[in-house]
């Protein structure tokens, strides 16, 4: 009787190997694909909704409620937030000596 049991998990183990094989990726179906290819297949989906007509098309009302909610979400990740501001801040110059040059010549001058 093991010898069935063995028998039966080798089969098993056999057959885990060659999903994960496959693709490539993790997991089965469209979540193991990559994300390539994902996009490929949504974005045909997207085109054929739209050929038929069926697409959800939002009113500028759900689009300012969904964008709203986007930006409460994105908002809570402090992180990201402090991310966003350190690259704006390096946008408009503020850590590359512009002001200090000036404050410093300012000073410079009164002494």
């Amino acid at each position: 009787m093991a010898s069935n049991n063995q028998g039966q998990q080798g089969g098993n183990q056999g057959g885990r190997g060659s999903q994960g094989s496959q693709g490539g990726g993790e997991g089965r179906g469209f979540a193991g694909m990559d994300e390539d290819r994902q996009r490929e297949i949504a974005a045909e989906g997207g085109r054929a909704s739209h050929e038929r007509g069926t697409a959800h098309e939002f009113t500028s009302e759900e689009a300012r409620e969904a964008g709203r909610k986007g930006g409460e979400a994105v908002s809570r990740d402090r992180e990201h937030m402090a991310e966003i501001g350190r690259k704006g801040g390096e946008a408009s110059g503020g850590n590359q000596g512009g002001n200090q040059g000036g404050n410093q010549g300012g000073r410079g001058g009164n002494n």
